[in-house]
């Protein structure tokens, strides 16, 4: 056994409800889902408009590829949350990372869909895919199973920032 295994046979084994520990997964899922919603907002009134008359690079996917990609992003990124705070508890490095680009990644969309500063945005996402390969790596670390859920988001963050170079760059 590993030490993370032994970690997580300790906090399994902790007096109490299931449905709390699981409860908290449902906390998670909200969170990350309702940041989803949250940047939706900015992105949805402008995606048949102001991003339509964007000049696209050619490996643009097609619009409708990323509600269910960001949603698959953000219900993996909940359970590798809810994995670390089951070992490591609310107050620690991991989650704080967590949170910061949560944020970054809600602020993105403010800044790229709703005040069309595509510059700005790219800067945006340079710290935040900075923060996504942090708490990637802080959450590998601590479970290895939530540094792999936070894999994908990582590898989508990377596209999407070179997505937005050249989105800047043709427009």
């Amino acid at each position: 056994m590993t030490g993370n295994e032994d970690a997580m046979t300790s906090v399994d084994r902790q007096p109490g409800p299931a449905r709390g520990r699981y409860g908290a997964l449902v906390v998670f899922l909200g969170l990350t889902l309702g940041v989803g919603t949250l940047g939706s907002i900015a992105t949805a009134s402008n995606v048949a408009t102001w991003y339509a008359a964007l000049t696209q690079p050619s490996f643009a996917p097609p619009n409708w590829i990323f509600a269910p990609v960001w949603t698959t992003l953000y219900i993996f990124m909940a359970v590798a949350a809810w994995r670390v705070w089951r070992i490591s508890g609310t107050r620690s490095r991991p989650l704080a990372l967590f949170a910061a680009q949560l944020v970054l990644n809600c602020a993105w969309s403010f800044i790229f869909f709703a005040a069309h500063r595509i510059g700005a945005a790219l800067a945006e996402l340079v710290v935040l895919l900075a923060l996504v390969a942090w708490t990637t790596l802080s959450f590998g670390r601590i479970d290895r199973m939530a540094g792999w859920l936070f894999v994908p988001y990582l590898a989508w963050s990377i596209f999407a920032a070179v997505l937005n170079a050249e989105i800047w760059r043709l427009n």
